[in-house]
């Protein structure tokens, strides 16, 4: 049997077709714990779930989540791929619950042995995941806020945000609070504000004369709003980066608890300029794809650090790829790019790259891929990464596929 299951937000379209093409049943449930209970008893009827693939158009979510738990092999199918078969049923390219969920068991039945299964992550590494996901959604959303307040600030105040270089510092957050507006800061002498930072424990090395110098000579601004209504912008944009930085510090400790427990850290803890943050992201990202990998290089696929080539009899090009896990490569370039200032290794990959004319991102890839290789050693063999052995001659032999450190 196969399965096709059209996926929403309020509602769900589940066929059965046997192995001849037929549907065998068909219906639709509502998204709820009843529907759902209902609708994988159901199924049940229809033989084991170990035996019924089920074919969807995601790779996660609550229905996916349902489906691996009762056993069912999940096989993601990626709507453009799916949406460029429907002619294969139809010129009109029709399109129904009904008739995508039977559309999906039919590619499932005829398809199914080309397409991979999904398997399901650690959970240790999906809490990875899910934290620093988190964390970079908070980290993105303080910029924004920032850039906010330094806009308020130069439309209303150009002398506090002279004072400070970073508005995002603990210290120029404080001084904002203190002093949200040119009237507040009017009687501030250079002694006074020197006093002032160093109860703070000002660490910017500049005396306060300096820093007065800084706010007097900021120009003035034109603002037509009164004062009170400036004091009242500032300090609310104030105490939105403060809350914003304070949920980033909760889950920085959150991330160095989970890091310090997970299986995989000790595997590549060792390597260079990789801080916690940087390890977490990088066994969150990349953790899933070694655990599914059958190759190194499927892994180096999939996770985007290896170009893609479209050929045909009059043409031939190779371009970045696309359709990979982005988040995946942005964590490993990332971290490829901090270890070149502390590896002469790496930094020897990135140069030569660079001495063959590849731009930096390209070349930061070239790099991100032989840590791929390094990665899927350590984690095939269950060794902690050593920069004698996993260097050798600059490439990483790779003799046996078969992961040995799930």
């Amino acid at each position: 049997m196969f399965i096709g299951w059209d996926w929403a937000t309020e509602t769900h379209d589940v066929t059965v077709m046997d192995a001849s093409g037929k549907r065998v049943d068909r219906w639709e449930f509502p998204h709820t714990e009843e529907g759902f209970a209902t609708t994988l008893a159901r199924l049940r009827g229809h033989g084991a779930p170990a035996d019924l693939p089920v074919a969807i158009e995601t790779t996660r979510g609550l229905a996916v989540d349902r489906l691996l738990a009762a056993g069912h092999p999940v096989v993601p199918v990626h709507p453009n791929a799916f949406h460029a078969m429907r002619a294969r049923w139809g010129a009109s390219k029709a399109k129904t619950d009904a008739g995508d969920s039977f559309k999906l068991a039919d590619y499932l039945r005829t398809d199914g042995h080309l397409l991979p299964r999904l398997q399901p992550t650690e959970q240790a590494t999906l809490a990875l995941q899910s934290l620093t996901r988190t964390r970079a959604d908070h980290v993105e959303s303080k910029v924004a806020a920032v850039n906010q307040l330094t806009a308020l600030l130069d439309e209303h105040w150009p002398g506090g945000k002279a004072v400070f270089a970073k508005l995002d510092s603990d210290i120029a957050l404080a001084f904002l609070d203190r002093h949200p507006t040119p009237g507040s800061a009017a009687k501030l002498t250079a002694g006074r504000l020197a006093a002032w930072c160093k109860r703070r424990g000002y660490s910017g090395k500049k005396p306060g004369s300096v820093l007065i110098e800084r706010l007097r000579a900021a120009p003035a601004a034109a603002s037509r709003l009164s004062e009170a209504v400036v004091e009242r912008l500032v300090r609310v944009q104030v105490q939105l980066v403060q809350g914003i930085r304070a949920t980033i510090r909760d889950l920085d400790k959150a991330i160095a608890e989970a890091v310090a427990t997970h299986p995989y850290a000790p595997l590549f803890a060792a390597m260079p300029r990789i801080g916690t943050v940087s390890l977490a992201q990088v066994i969150g990202e990349v953790g899933p794809l070694l655990e599914r990998a059958r190759a190194c290089e499927q892994l180096i696929a999939e996770a985007g650090v290896v170009p893609v080539t479209r050929a045909s009899g009059k043409s031939r090009a190779v371009a970045l790829r696309f359709a990979t896990n982005r988040r995946a490569r942005l964590a490993l370039t990332q971290f490829a790019d901090n270890s070149r200032h502390g590896s002469v290794w790496a930094a020897r990959i990135y140069n030569d790259a660079r001495a063959r004319k590849k731009r930096h991102p390209h070349a930061t890839r070239i790099l991100a891929r032989s840590w791929l290789r390094v990665m899927w050693a350590c984690w095939r063999d269950g060794t902690v990464y050593d920069p004698a052995t996993h260097q050798a001659n600059g490439k990483i032999v790779t003799v046996s596929e078969a992961p040995l450190a799930a």
